[in-house]
């Protein structure tokens, strides 16, 4: 006589063995297409890695892709050996923690008080802030007023004028809304003033969102150029990006008055590998070490109770 319940525990097992065959399945599909994914993210700079390590008639020619092809460093000696590189890359170093410290004293401050829902005019204060991600003054009323005050020609007009982010605003403030306020007023019935309760109690527990916007604004401030060509003449307070700039408007200029096209063609794509990767190496240095405090920032600013 057959067992029904033998039957069908083994009609479950058989089910629960299917279902793993098809998780097994989908998982290997998962892999390769997430495989495809980092690759396709990867190529644009691995190819400009291997064009920096490459001559200028493979460049031209369109044969570097992963690997490089004619293997040459001069490019990289040459800009290294030139002091005002290292004089501008020293001026993006200090543009960017100055101006990554000025926007997140004014941001973190600005979002913590908008966080709480008891601030009279608060509506008032998020429309303005709102209001300025659409709208602003405009390119000649802004060099007007940085003329105006001053700021010309110095540190101030690069580290000042975008020193709040309003996106990095509004997830800082939706991060503040989420935090325990019973944390806040035990703080307060123990005596801390409201600053005592931001740097001593909130600060430490915002970690994570702390380091997710320092990362947004120091690689804002890294890769940004507009400000500092607008403003700046003296070539010793140029950012690196403007180096870059300059050597590619050069090598332009050198071939309009006797290069040919395909040399200038040439150098430019070399010269641009070299710096891009240069630039962007401070960068690549730094995230590994504020990777896992970026994802869970952006992750806990986002959500809504």
């Amino acid at each position: 006589m057959v067992n029904k319940s033998s039957i069908a525990d083994r009609g479950v097992l058989l089910k629960d063995m299917k279902i793993s065959r098809g998780m097994r399945i989908f998982r290997v599909f998962n892999l390769v297409f997430l495989l495809l994914v980092v690759f396709l993210t990867m190529y644009p700079f691995l190819n400009i890695i291997a064009q920096s390590f490459s001559s200028e008639g493979f460049i031209n020619a369109g044969q570097v892709n992963l690997f490089p092809m004619g293997f040459n460093t001069e490019t990289y000696k040459v800009i290294l050996a030139d002091s005002a590189f290292w004089t501008n890359y020293g001026n993006t170093l200090l543009y960017t923690v100055v101006a990554t410290a000025i926007s997140m004293v004014l941001t973190t401050s600005f979002a913590y008080a908008i966080a709480k829902k008891e601030l009279k005019g608060r509506s008032v204060f998020i429309g303005l802030a709102v209001f300025t991600m659409f709208f602003n003054g405009g390119l000649i009323p802004n060099y007007v007023l940085i003329s105006s005050l001053g700021m010309r020609d110095t540190i101030w007009a690069v580290v000042l004028p975008n020193a709040i982010s309003v996106f990095n605003l509004l997830i800082m403030k939706s991060f503040f809304e989420n935090m325990p306020r019973e944390l806040e007023e035990a703080a307060s019935i123990d005596g801390l003033t409201q600053y005592g309760i931001l740097f001593r109690v909130v600060l430490p527990l915002s970690k994570a969102i702390v380091a997710t916007m320092v990362l947004f604004y120091a690689v804002a401030n890294w890769n940004s150029w507009f400000q500092a060509f607008l403003y700046l003449d003296n070539p010793d307070l140029f950012p690196v990006t403007i180096y870059l700039r300059n050597m590619i408007a050069g090598v332009t200029t050198a071939g309009s008055a006797g290069g040919t096209a395909e040399n200038v063609g040439q150098i430019a794509a070399n010269i641009q590998s070299v710096t891009i990767v240069l630039t962007v190496l401070p960068i690549l240095c730094v995230y590994p070490f504020v990777q896992k405090y970026f994802f869970s920032g952006v992750m806990l600013g986002s959500v809504k109770e």
